[in-house]
């Protein structure tokens, strides 16, 4: 299947999914958004995908949401955005959810929505020239696609009220200094790192790192004691799969393991 606002593929048990509108900025529009849904769909449903990359084509990754079509909405843009807002939270709940790691190799600007999908990835890979705002707040507007969610989880409240409240723009080191990315490297080199980080994590045992996912996101919500019983159960529950299995062999027989996915 084509999209107009995407190009996806899946080699090796990566997904990539790349932002294709470089003469729009990559902006957010409610097609971009209705398409990533679509793209985090058939991520769900292929057991192949083990590890998922993020990002876009020229020279930003995504400039945030379409403010043009969001004008030319006039008086039918509150209900634009509700239906943008739905497709694109709906994609990123399903990125989240699934085991997959989601790797952001972010090869320019990231402001608005563009940021939140940064704050959104599990790990994430900088080009030199990247940069970062949210801007939301610059356009009278308020934060969406999941970044109050994850920035305070991620860098902490203070960081995150001063990013959402003032615009202020972080060069690549500078997000790597504040925990926004894990790694910067010379823009030439932004999708050779890629690769080889995502064909790392399509190689490892992928419901453990799902499980890895799903009680970091929880854990800011749950008592001591709760967490703790997440942990076990998960810890358990994976023990006795094939990748459990697998792993617990291949270290007591000091070899290297051969993960499924499974």
């Amino acid at each position: 299947m084509s999209y107009q606002t995407l190009l996806y593929e899946v080699n090796d048990g990566v997904a990539t999914v790349t932002f294709n509108r470089p003469e729009a900025a990559n902006a957010m529009s409610p097609l971009c958004a209705k398409e990533l849904n679509a793209v985090s769909l058939k991520i769900e449903a292929d057991a192949s995908v083990r590890a998922v990359v993020l990002t876009g084509t020229g020279k930003m990754f995504c400039a945030g949401g379409d403010l043009a079509a969001f004008e030319a909405a006039g008086e039918g843009a509150r209900s634009m955005i509700l239906q943008m807002t739905g497709d694109l939270h709906l994609a990123i709940s399903r990125l989240t959810r699934n085991a997959a790691p989601v790797i952001g190799a972010i090869n320019g600007t990231a402001a608005g929505a563009g940021f939140s999908m940064v704050m959104m990835c599990d790990l994430v890979i900088s080009a030199e020239s990247a940069v970062y705002t949210m801007a939301y707040t610059a356009a009278g507007l308020s934060p969406d696609g999941s970044s109050t969610y994850f920035m305070p989880r991620k860098i902490g409240d203070r960081r995150a009220r001063e990013l959402m409240l003032t615009n202020r723009l972080l060069k690549s080191q500078e997000a790597l200094d504040w925990g926004v990315v894990n790694q910067v490297v010379a823009d030439e080199e932004l999708m050779s790192a890629t690769s080889a980080l995502a064909q790392k994590i399509a190689r490892g045992p992928t419901q453990a790192f799902g499980q890895v996912k799903a009680l970091l996101n929880s854990s800011f919500d749950q008592s001591l004691e709760t967490q703790m019983e997440l942990e076990a159960r998960a810890i358990a529950g994976l023990i006795g799969s094939a990748d459990g299995q697998e792993g617990v062999n291949a270290f007591l027989n000091k070899r290297k393991p051969e993960f499924k996915g499974a």
